[in-house]
């Protein structure tokens, strides 16, 4: 539903507003994003993907803590389209969220929508990604907040800023890949490739002429900025010889630890230092797959780009990357991720909610739309809720103009059975139940999540991206999680803020945040085969008191469906 010119008015009046209180040095962002298609020769093959103005990843987008940015996205592809802003708390304004059917309609061949938000409060990397089916795979771009000016960095100011965006590649369609296997039921095609920047790197055939190469000087100090932008697989990534120094992770500054190797999930980014500080000569960075379910296909390549040092010409070396299975690595690495300081986490919890997450079989009758294991379609859930997408309207218009049969507000808050979630699971529990199920949470509210891995045809860690909200994460474990136990070792002084977990294997994750961001914002697994089998739910965060605490109106051109 579309609101009024005048409504639109008022809309823009309180953002103007708002930024010129918060930031007198603020600048005006304007871009125009034309998502379109494009031939591109990859792996010895040319065929046609989906690009934003052309580019392959998609422009950058750089701005400053404060600034307001306004994004005209025209949609001249031949699918719908929406852009995601990913981990942007697009505070009272979820209408600039992006998720398809969620907090908006898509935006359909031949349409336009114009996206405004501010950065409050937020600094260091994150990225922006179509929203809707399987886009994502090539229509995505960092987007890099810089501190206002005046402000720094709290580490030395490096000699150069590189994006280091990590993705995969198709030579086939990637809508026909996703319809496959929404039609089979059955896992989807893995990634021929797996790409920094767009590129495979010289170890993949045609391919050399592309690889992403950057120069640097003895004695530099370089920022890599790394985005895991792939569809379905968590990544290692290391640079040959080189410690890494980790300063912030999902723009939220860390209390700064070094490591030879990072893991980043799908949607999380993750910020280094290096320093130019070994013999001269060309080094690979490097990037391929931790993979953890089990018996499960994944893509097993090594993306690489090339670190040389200026006038080097001897032959690049490797990194030693871990095994693709290696959770002791993933494991110590993700314990030393803290705040810098001591932080405000809740400690009274109104919300203390436990959510069972995983895959899961839809029964059906032997045939071609039942390739799954068994005879079976594929599944994912929450709770055994299968997260069903509405197509007539999002589920924040349906909120807001309180559209009935759209969805309901029963998401369970515990698993309606309690299983050993970890252990042989009976399989009578295998099967989940579709809906349209939301969580209200009252404004200001302390909520505590506990996100348990399920062992339904295998464990596997799960990123898990929670909309227009940090967390903390203030514990990780393997095995069934234990209140009574595993509460009290919880760091409340110190834990991290991301917008994105991994759940650890077979194991389990707990977050909290304070509910202050009205609307509608949705929870789902950040691998896309995963979402698109039903592992999602969305939270109503209600609104609070006066205009600070309320949702914004509606802009005047949201799509309609």
């Amino acid at each position: 539903m579309e609101s009024s010119p005048l409504i639109n008015v008022v809309f823009l009046a309180i953002v103007l507003t708002f930024v010129s209180l918060t930031n007198a040095n603020q600048e005006t962002h304007y871009h125009e994003f034309v998502v379109q298609e494009k031939t591109v020769t990859r792996l010895c093959k040319s065929h046609t993907i989906i690009t934003v103005n052309g580019q392959f990843p998609g422009p950058i987008l750089e701005v400053r803590n404060g600034d307001a940015v306004t994004v005209k996205v025209t949609n001249k592809a031949r699918y719908n389209v929406t852009i995601h802003w990913h981990g942007l708390r697009q505070m009272q304004n979820p209408w600039a969220d992006g998720p398809e059917y969620v907090t908006q309609c898509p935006i359909m061949p031949g349409n336009t929508y114009t996206y405004r938000f501010i950065i409050q409060d937020q600094e260091g990397t994150l990225w922006w990604h179509a929203h809707s089916r399987w886009l994502r795979a090539t229509v995505y771009g960092a987007l890099i907040i810089h501190p206002k000016l005046g402000s720094s960095y709290p580490f030395p100011k490096p000699k150069l800023e590189l994006p280091i965006v990590l993705g995969e590649w198709w030579n086939r369609d990637i809508i026909s890949v996703q319809q496959q296997a929404l039609f089979s039921g059955a896992a989807p095609n893995i990634s021929d490739a797996l790409t920094i920047n767009g590129q495979p790197g010289d170890l993949f055939k045609c391919s050399q002429q592309g690889t992403v190469r950057y120069s640097v000087t003895p004695g530099d100090t370089v920022l890599l900025r790394v985005i895991n932008a792939a569809l379905n697989q968590q990544l290692f990534f290391a640079v040959a010889n080189h410690k890494l120094t980790v300063v912030a992770t999902d723009a939220v500054y860390t209390k700064p630890f070094a490591t030879n190797v990072i893991m980043v999930g799908p949607g999380q980014t993750t910020d280094v230092l290096l320093t130019a500080n070994q013999r001269p000569g060309r080094y690979y960075m490097a990037a391929r797959a931790y993979a953890t379910a089990r018996n499960a296909p994944f893509d097993n390549t090594t993306t690489t780009a090339i670190l040389e040092y200026k006038s080097a010409t001897s032959p690049p070396i490797l990194p030693q990357l871990p095994a693709f299975n290696d959770t002791n690595t993933v494991t110590s690495f993700s314990n030393q991720i803290k705040s810098p300081g001591k932080t405000d986490v809740p400690t009274k919890i109104d919300e203390n909610l436990f959510f069972v997450v995983g895959f899961g079989f839809f029964n059906c009758s032997p045939g071609p739309r039942c390739q799954g294991p068994n005879n079976t379609r594929f599944g994912a859930s929450m709770n055994n809720v299968s997260f069903v997408l509405p197509n007539r309207v999002s589920l924040l218009q349906a909120y807001t103009n309180k559209i009935p049969n759209i969805y309901t507000t029963d998401f369970p808050r515990t698993p309606p059975v309690k299983f050993d979630y970890t252990g042989n699971v009976p399989r009578g529990l295998w099967q989940p139940i579709r809906g349209t199920k939301l969580y209200n949470l009252k404004f200001g509210s302390n909520v505590q999540i506990v996100l348990q891995d399920t062992s339904i045809f295998s464990t596997e860690d799960h990123p898990i991206h929670l909309h227009g909200y940090h967390f903390y994460v203030v514990g990780q474990g393997f095995g069934n999680f234990n209140p009574s136990q595993d509460t009290a070792k919880f760091n409340l002084f110190d834990p991290p803020q991301r917008n994105t977990i991994d759940v650890p294997v077979g194991g389990w994750a707990a977050i909290r945040f304070v509910a202050d961001n009205p609307g509608v914002w949705l929870m789902h697994c950040h691998i896309d085969t995963h979402l698109a089998w039903g592992f999602a739910m969305a939270f109503i965060v209600e609104n609070g008191v006066g205009a600070a605490q309320t949702l914004l109106p509606p802009p005047s051109d949201l799509p309609r469906c």
